[in-house]
């Protein structure tokens, strides 16, 4: 039952809690923590923006995470502004009607810092869940987290000491995906369920989940895998894509004359992933999850030229993908903008696919640095992130 038909305050036992997840990562991270709420509090109400994951979990979706899914600084942004800050101001009077007893905000910085800032004004308090990439770009912003949050839900190690130096209270919980994928993916399995043959050479082609990432990184992707079937004729190309991004992606399949020679598999991204060899991929959560699955991969991403100028004078690291960021080198390779060509990707993508033919080490020292990386992401994410929370409340 929706949180806003209670006209009795809700018992201690029995919290509101608030949510707001943005896009489909965040969907998933969200489902994943409300399976360790319900096994604290089974009666909680939860309500607010989210997706399918969180709904299985008997969330209450006011509107679909997919309505804030946009990336950018340039069009990109200004097409859906009025909408996304209606949204918000719609929401946000909502919760200061019937006050949650704790808002999370999952990921989706630009959408949730300031609806925090706002609730936390008037005695809600708020979590965040997934630190803002500070340490990648927008320095700027650890203000608006230390004055928009009660405290911050970290994925990565390193974070909470970066936050505690700034006055921002933070626990490491470890990424949920660490402890969801296995340390040894099953490749065989993953094959079986696709009706993919152990021997097949299978190539996964990830061009992202948003509108603007498939219309920057699509057709580009499917023009690479062109490339790749003059030298691999016999390759199998995988595309998971989530329901409201399919069209888009036939249609650019079309244009690039390459319908006819992917499998477009709605969704199971996390199957693809341990069915292929290698992955042509989008810069994103999908590159850790790529990495937790020990895939080689090719990381690209494209955005328009203001986006890209605006990024750039903010970006604080020499990488964006990130297996490179957490290993604090260049593991697999990026290209980015103009560099991220038919040519130069496929080229790049045939590498890995010679390196499994010809060269055992180098995917064996990938594969080393992949398990490093999985090793320390893994934690008891919903324990401790309970935990976290449950003291909040308790305040």
């Amino acid at each position: 039952m929706p949180a806003e038909l209670h006209a009795e305050p809700l018992p201690a036992s029995t919290p509101f809690v608030a949510m707001v997840a943005g896009e489909a990562s965040g969907d998933l991270l969200a489902g994943l923590l409300l399976a360790g709420l319900r096994q604290r509090w089974p009666e909680m109400l939860a309500a607010g923006i989210g997706g399918p994951n969180m709904t299985r979990q008997g969330f209450s979706a006011w509107w679909p995470h997919h309505k804030l899914a946009v990336h950018g600084f340039g069009w990109e942004v200004l097409r859906k502004y009025r909408e996304i800050v209606g949204i918000r101001n719609q929401l946000r009077s909502r919760l200061l009607d019937k006050k949650p007893d704790l808002f999370i905000g999952v990921d989706a910085p630009d959408f949730n810092l300031e609806l925090e800032c706002k609730l936390r004004e008037h005695g809600v308090r708020t979590v965040h869940f997934v630190c803002p990439s500070i340490w990648a770009w927008r320095a700027e912003r650890v203000e608006k987290i230390r004055n928009s949050v009660d405290h911050v839900l970290c994925i990565f190690p390193f974070e909470p000491a970066l936050l505690a130096s700034h006055g921002i209270d933070a626990t490491y919980v470890g990424h949920p995906l660490a402890s969801l994928i296995p340390m040894e993916p099953d490749k065989l399995a993953a094959r079986a369920t696709l009706g993919i043959q152990p021997g097949d050479t299978v190539l996964a082609i990830l061009p992202g989940s948003r509108a603007s990432e498939i219309q920057y990184l699509a057709e580009t992707f499917f023009e690479t895998a062109k490339r790749i079937r003059k030298q691999l004729p016999n390759i199998k190309l995988l595309v998971p894509a989530v329901a409201s991004m399919r069209n888009a992606i036939e249609n650019a399949a079309k244009r690039a004359c390459m319908l006819e020679h992917v499998t477009i598999i709605n969704g199971q991204s996390h199957t693809v992933l341990a069915a292929c060899d290698v992955t042509l991929i989008a810069s994103g959560t999908a590159t850790l999850e790529a990495a937790l699955y020990k895939r080689p991969m090719v990381i690209a991403y494209r955005m328009s030229w203001l986006s890209w100028q605006i990024m750039r004078r903010k970006q604080l690291q020499p990488w964006v993908g990130l297996p490179n960021i957490l290993s604090q080198s260049f593991i697999v390779p990026e290209l980015l903008q103009e560099e991220a060509t038919p040519e130069a990707l496929s080229r790049e993508v045939l590498q890995w696919f010679n390196a499994i033919a010809l060269r055992p080490e180098k995917l064996a020292a990938l594969q080393q640095q992949y398990v490093a990386l999985h090793k320390s992401l893994q934690r008891d994410t919903t324990s401790l992130a309970t935990h976290a929370i449950e003291k909040i409340l308790a305040h």
